[in-house]
């Protein structure tokens, strides 16, 4: 028996100020189906699925719900017929309740009192939460919840408004593998009900273990599609970046040095009594479950939080860093995990990002100098191979791989001695993984020592030299490149010795 087809998508075209961004495209949904959209960033995706919404206005081409043609105007309309979009960025509303952001715009009456029947949306947020196998109170500010818990809130609130198909936007982002376990077999249930689901994400091994199907997007235009179970992995590599990828980790070939920092007995409320080392033209892989305290623990040394007792030595001498102008002065750069919020000023522009933490170097007596800034932004640009119109180009319009090559490079104007990754390759394609991959062996091999923070254990084996495992605030285990493996790691990061 054939599956119904519920979206189907002909020949889609768009262009914006002159520059085609989605030529003739097509794509299909069908129910029961988990169908996963896979490009690189800047492919296509997400303009392609605002056109499915009704955010933007296609050029050419047709869409169809269930066989009939439609023409969305805007978003209430594309839901009226059974489509949601759980986005990256969760819509969550953190200072009101769940049920008050289940009902949002849409409140259950009593007749046409105007009074709210609260009892009534408490119960259907229950049953709705209920039909994903989870318990979370309708009454529970939903701010307090984890990103796990308000992702499940979005789910529900797709299936409140009876959702025939879900469009899914890199949704393990930021979950913990034991909510990513959870969301999967939420997806899977609702497989069963025949909901037909979107799965955007760059995680190779995601879309192999949940999706049926996988369509790819290369600038802009459509490659194909495949059955999963009938296509290999260096075939949908080759199909995203137009070649062979070959091997994605470079090879590691670096003489490490002397000893360029040194961490002793390091605490604070959230971890306690950390000691380590990082040598010169080292990386230093930072392993562990979310929420174990590896982030604060570089926090900790970038001045960013307050430390109880503990020392910190550079190249020897003992460093006093109180605040994050403190780490700079000491040579030391942090990329954080959260480059929208914290890694970038995104309605500035290029050039105005990559020159913030590089003022002294472009100015003369506190005066920018124009020239000195165009030719450092312009060398910046040209170094990371950003694809941008141009140094003045506002920085939110770019992919999110070219955003982080922008976090990345704005720091080495410092000419750091110590360069902090906090997960670096988050949300980034598979194309500029290898290549932010690359620029961090090229600094190593300029003496740059790197610790780099990461969920995804491929890449920890891949790039690290040395592997530290942080669990529940403490270093769980440390490990050579040449004996870790997944296990290893695994058992140390939940406690094993």
């Amino acid at each position: 028996m054939s599956q119904q087809t519920l979206i189907e998508m002909k020949g889609i075209s768009k262009s914006f100020v002159g520059n085609k961004v989605l030529n003739e495209v097509n794509f299909e949904i069908l129910a029961s189906e988990v169908h996963a959209l896979l490009g690189e960033n800047g492919a296509g995706k997400s303009t392609l699925m605002k056109i499915l919404t009704g955010i933007y206005e296609r050029d050419e081409g047709e869409v169809f719900v269930k066989g009939e043609p439609v023409h969305f105007q805007n978003t209430k309309e594309s839901e009226e017929a059974g489509i949601a979009v759980i986005h990256q960025e969760l819509n969550i509303i953190p200072y009101l309740t769940v049920m008050e952001n289940m009902f949002l715009g849409r409140e259950i009456k009593f007749g046409k009192t105007g009074f709210l029947n609260t009892k009534k949306m408490i119960q259907l947020t229950k049953e709705y939460l209920g039909q994903l196998g989870v318990e979370i109170d309708p009454l529970a500010t939903a701010g307090n919840l984890s990103v796990g818990q308000q992702q499940m809130v979005e789910i529900a609130k797709a299936l409140s408004v009876n959702a025939e198909v879900i469009v899914m936007d890199e949704p393990t982002a930021a979950l913990t593998d034991r909510e990513i376990e959870r969301l999967f077999e939420v997806i899977e249930r609702l497989r069963e009900q025949g909901v037909g689901i979107v799965y955007i994400s760059h995680r190779m091994e995601e879309i192999f273990k949940v999706c049926n199907r996988v369509s790819v997007l290369r600038d802009g235009e459509y490659i194909g599609t495949r059955v999963i179970g009938e296509v290999e992995y260096d075939e949908l590599i080759s199909m995203l970046v137009g070649r062979e990828l070959g091997t994605l980790f470079p090879e590691r070939d670096v003489d490490v040095g002397d000893v360029r920092l040194k961490v002793e007995g390091l605490t604070s409320d959230v971890f306690r009594d950390i000691n380590f080392e990082v040598k010169q033209g080292e990386i230093l892989g930072v392993a562990g479950l979310m929420g174990a305290g590896r982030s604060e623990i570089m926090q900790a040394l970038f001045g960013y939080r307050e430390i109880e007792s503990g020392n910190i030595f550079i190249d020897g001498k003992k460093a006093k860093i109180k605040k994050p102008i403190d780490a700079i002065k000491s040579g030391i750069g942090f990329v954080t995990e959260d480059r929208k919020e914290e890694g970038l000023v995104l309605s500035m522009s290029v050039r105005e990002n990559f020159t913030l933490p590089n003022l002294d170097d472009v100015s003369k007596q506190t005066v920018i100098s124009s020239q000195k800034e165009h030719e450092f932004v312009d060398d910046m640009i040209g170094r990371f191979n950003v694809k941008t119109s141009g140094r003045e180009q506002e920085v939110k319009s770019l992919s999110g791989g070219n955003q982080q090559k922008i976090v990345i490079g704005k720091w080495l104007g410092i000419n750091p001695k110590i360069l902090i990754l906090d997960e670096p390759t988050r949300g980034v394609d598979v194309g500029a993984k290898k290549e932010i991959y690359q620029i961090m062996n090229e600094l190593t091999a300029q003496g740059v020592s790197i610790i780099m923070i990461s969920s995804e254990l491929p890449e920890v084996l891949g790039m690290s030299d040395r592997i530290l495992v942080i669990h529940e605030g403490q270093i769980g285990g440390e490990l050579n490149r040449d004996e870790a493996d997944q296990e290893k790691i695994m058992y140390a990061a939940t406690g094993g010795e």
